[in-house]
């Protein structure tokens, strides 16, 4: 699937930020880690099985829905808290960190909302699938 278009991006020497509709994207530019966090993204099946492992190595792209809170310091610093996971932290300018952070506040409560219509669409039609499967089988003779 192509990625959304971007809404904020920030270029350092050493990462780039990325901020699309739904996801916040972090990714180093040189040295090991930038390596291991091309492997792990070009392969997702591997990012999805070990990705524990890699977010304390690397900070991996980040669904909006799964950030609880985002805040900015007097330095600058974006401080990225989610649940479950290693929190993450980007070092920025105060004004680049004030644009990043107001967007990010802007897009999380969407694309939560996003999130619940999704799970609850999920669970209407599995509902609706058990509900043809159950149809189907009580008209079939011999089958009950």
């Amino acid at each position: 699937m192509p990625d959304k278009p971007v809404v904020f991006m920030l270029d350092k020497p050493h990462f780039q930020v990325r901020l699309q509709s739904d996801l916040l994207k972090v990714d180093l530019k040189e040295g090991a880690r930038a390596e291991i966090e091309k492997l792990a993204e070009a392969r997702p099946a591997l990012r999805d099985t070990i990705g524990w492992m890699f977010q304390t190595i690397i900070p991996l792209d980040v669904h909006l829905w799964e950030i609880e809170k985002v805040t900015v310091d007097s330095s600058g610093k974006v401080n990225i808290r989610i649940p479950h996971r290693r929190d993450i932290h980007i070092p920025l300018e105060p004004l680049e960190a004030e644009r990043l952070v107001e967007k990010m506040n802007a897009l999380i409560p969407l694309e939560k909302e996003r999130r619940v219509e999704r799970q609850v669409a999920e669970r209407a039609a599995e509902t609706e699938r058990e509900k043809q499967k159950a149809d189907t089988l009580k008209y079939r003779p011999g089958m009950r």
